[in-house]
């Protein structure tokens, strides 16, 4: 493995060097490309001032005078992707070939949708969506700020195909088309998140009033990305430049009534000649949450902090920034401990349990068992053009330290101690497009320890090394656009044998793992209204650290888990196929997949030799035992969606999500065939009013409301007693927000929504809080999801100009 670091270093210099060269003074009059022009109305030629122009892949961009006049120099030479969009009307991006000075106005149709918009998962450069065969999903920051939610997965969530897997609110986990843990691959600002994602409680370390942008690719992404990418992608973008010329920012406030969630966010960034920079940090504490049947439920409290920003500089010849961010989040664990009433109870110390006052529901600092998280990254992105194309570097450290307090009698002390570093590297050339076709060949690997620091553990202290080399071409003709490309990857996992109270804990263990994966797609544009795509990728994960050779159980589980060092590479191949057409009146999109992973990976409960449950004592408290298998499974499924805005009643929209997905194994299993933890089918459908566009005082006045249908979920992985079923609701959500205008500047927008106006007392199929205690008094198993919540929301924009 070693090799594959003396050559990125190798590669590095050089790459660095010939850029240096390039840049020495020359005798040769230099050339200051720039492009410029106007940004109008394509129905009335009047300008668009405030409209946006972006360059992606030089992260680069500037909005239009009051004249919709835009100028951006001292570009690099050669053809870019530019993306103009401006609020209510359809985003516009086209590839124009930057030589020297170019003058180019735009044209935008007013529209409320965005189905042309620039995203750059899976693919080797900055494209345009309608081009791209892998399926994605884009979520913008006005997005996120209009959804009512605890954390950001909980927020995007609500996308056709997505899920979450949650232990309270504020952990929550990713779920794919019904993939989720250590198969989904989170990026961020370009850097592989890495945070002991294969925890059940444990969540992704970044706050969503941070985030300026998501992508989620669905299907496998392991071409681009290698290991870990099966189920898909979540890039979550924070740090990108503002406007040149321009220091901008917002502060955001949110209080919730449910759980009396209270969250300030605050981000602020400037660009003046090339030089950008942005800062951000954020608060969120909230105490328990309550529903009809469960009252309040004890020690679901949690705090949350964040900082962050970067600094940078953006020239002719590229960028480079330096990215920096420390999360620090304190979760309580729900034990869901009842009384004879029916009444939650607490632990204290001495042995025994008491019942709960009013003070122990008004904090919002957990009580035990809780977890103490705190993420600290620091990268560097770089973009550099050279010899005519473009090389782009990032490299990420990041360490995570994860603490887990369950012992009463001495509340200080940690029982498990996570300490995980992550070294991330991914280098890249793309090469200059010829003929219409655009390549990138490069590599990208990770060198991560984990040490245990606490008095208990549950997986053995280990060094993990990966590295993987991929080429991706692309070549877009008329209407055809045709795309793929090869990686190939391998993993080497060490851990040395340790001996616990004189016995064996852990066995050494030396793995390694390599594999080939590939992708090829198509989209062809039959219309302009009407797009078809299809895609093929062959994507594998190999097997985590704990899957191979975990021993024990953790606070926040009910389960002691046993590793597998004998676990194969899951490999997958996934089928898309898709439909998108948009008229004047209707758009509508249908996309269907089906997925085949080999070795699948899963836990299954141990049994005695008389068939009942092997239990194993952990802290006093038999529990059941469980072991890693493996077994072929297939998953169906497909999303679709319809966006009813008749003409000529602009303002009203009528928005319909239906998603749904199946899985099954190929053998039988503990008495079934289907997979675990398979979302319920849902139904989302909208209806919403935006009025007064032009109003003095109030602009922007949107009424919505909501129906959210979450069928049963009758096929539930029963073996061994793992699930049950789940039966479906019916939420009832509204909401009304509005700008409100001080002559011409926007003052602040004002949220305000209520998610289950019904009070309906639910449970979600994939909450693991519904597994929990049957309550003696009522027979109901579990605790059940949030009930009525009204969210009060303030979002302030701040912008000043740097232009003389």
């Amino acid at each position: 493995m070693n090799g594959w670091y003396r050559v990125a270093v190798t590669l590095l210099l050089f790459f660095l060097v010939h850029n240096g060269k390039s840049q020495e003074p020359s005798t040769q009059p230099r050339i200051r490309n720039s492009l410029s022009g106007r940004i109008l109305d394509a129905a009335t030629n009047l300008p668009l001032a405030g409209a946006s122009v972006y360059i992606p892949d030089q992260k680069r961009g500037i909005v239009c005078d009051n004249s919709g006049h835009y100028r951006l120099a001292n570009l690099g030479s050669g053809k870019h992707l530019i993306e103009i969009s401006h609020v209510g009307y359809a985003t516009t991006t086209e590839y124009i070939d930057v030589n020297g000075d170019v003058t180019r106005d735009f044209y935008l149709a007013f529209s409320l949708l965005e189905n042309n918009e620039v995203v750059i998962t899976g693919v080797n450069t900055a494209t345009q969506l309608r081009r791209s065969p892998a399926p994605v999903s884009v979520i913008r920051h006005a997005e996120l700020v209009r959804t009512v939610s605890t954390n950001l997965f909980d927020a995007i969530a609500r996308k056709p195909g997505i899920t979450q897997l949650s232990t309270g609110p504020a952990v929550s986990k990713p779920f794919i088309r019904g993939l989720g843990y250590n198969r989904i691959l989170v990026i961020n600002d370009g850097v592989r998140q890495e945070g002991q994602q294969w925890g059940d409680e444990h969540g992704v370390e970044i706050d969503e009033y941070s985030v300026s942008k998501v992508e989620i690719m669905k299907g496998p992404a392991s071409l681009m990305y290698g290991s870990d990418a099966l189920a898909g992608v979540i890039n979550i973008i924070t740090n990108v430049p503002v406007a040149e010329g321009t220091i901008k920012g917002s502060v955001i406030s949110n209080y919730q009534t449910n759980n009396r969630m209270r969250g300030i966010g605050g981000n602020i960034g400037g660009n003046n000649n090339g030089f950008n920079w942005n800062a951000f940090g954020s608060y969120k504490a909230a105490g328990d949450y309550t529903n009809r049947y469960d009252g309040r439920v004890y020690n679901s409290k949690f705090i949350e902090k964040n900082l962050g920003g970067y600094i940078g500089y953006n020239g002719r010849w590229g960028f480079t920034h330096l990215l920096a961010s420390n999360f620090n989040q304190h979760p309580g664990l729900v034990e869901g401990e009842r009384n004879s009433n029916g009444e939650f109870i607490k632990r204290v110390s001495g042995g025994g349990t008491a019942i709960l006052s009013s003070d122990d529901f008004n904090y919002v600092n957990p009580a035990i068992p809780f977890q103490h998280i705190n993420h600290f990254k620091i990268a560097t992105d770089n973009s550099f053009k050279i010899s005519g194309g473009t090389i782009t570097l990032n490299i990420g450290y990041q360490q995570n330290k994860r603490k887990e307090f369950g012992n009463i009698e001495q509340p200080e002390s940690y029982g498990l101690f996570f300490d995980l570093r992550s070294l991330t590297y991914n280098l890249a050339y793309h090469f200059a497009e010829k003929n219409g076709w655009r390549t990138t060949a490069g590599f990208t690997g990770m060198r991560q320890t984990n040490r245990n620091r606490g008095e208990e553990m549950l997986i053995p202290e280990y060094v993990l090394n990966d590295a993987g080399g991929f080429v991706f071409s692309q070549k877009s003709a008329d209407q055809l656009t045709v795309s793929g490309g090869l990686r190939f990857d391998t993993r080497h996992i060490h851990a040395d044998e340790f001996e616990e109270n004189n016995q064996l804990k852990f066995r050494a263990l030396r793995k390694n793992f390599s594999n080939v994966s590939g992708s090829l797609g198509i989209t062809y544009a039959v219309s302009p209204k009407v797009t078809v795509k299809f895609n093929a990728a062959k994507g594998f994960r190999a097997p985590s650290i704990p899957e191979l050779a975990s021993n024990g159980a953790h606070e926040g589980t009910n389960r002691y888990e046993y590793g597998n060092s004998s676990l194969k590479s899951e490999t997958s191949m996934q089928f898309d196929g898709a439909i998108e057409a948009n008229t004047e009146h209707i758009s509508f999109s249908a996309a269907v997949f089906t997925n085949s992973i080999n070795n699948f990976i899963f836990y299954r409960k141990l049994l005695t030799a008389s068939g009942s449950d092997s239990l194993v004592n952990s802290g006093g408290n038999p529990i059941p035992a469980y072991r890693f298998s493996q077994d072929k499974a297939l998953l169906i499924g497909g999303e679709f969606t319809v966006d009813i805005h008749p003409h000529p009643f602009d303002w009203l929209h009528f928005e319909n999500s239906f998603s749904t997905v199946s899985g099954r194994f190929n053998q039988n299993t503990g008495g079934t065939k289907n997979l675990p933890l398979i979302p319920a089918p849902r139904l989302l459908s909208e209806l919403r009013a935006v009025l007064f566009e032009k109003g003095k005082t109030l602009r922007n006045v949107t009424i919505k409301m909501e129906v959210e249908k979450t069928f049963s979920q009758d096929h539930p992985f029963t073996a061994y007693g793992t699930e049950s079923a789940t039966p479906g609701y019916t939420l009832l959500n509204s909401g009304i927000s509005t700008d409100v205008y001080s002559k011409k500047n926007m003052l602040f927008t004002f949220y305000i929504s209520a998610m289950n106006l019904g009070d309906v007392a639910y449970q979600n199929h994939l909450s693991r809080l519904k597994y929990f205690a049957e309550n003696p008094v009522t027979g109901r198993k579990g605790i059940f999801n949030a009930g009525r919540n009204f969210s009060f929301k303030m979002n302030i924009p701040l912008s000043w100009s740097l232009k003389s």
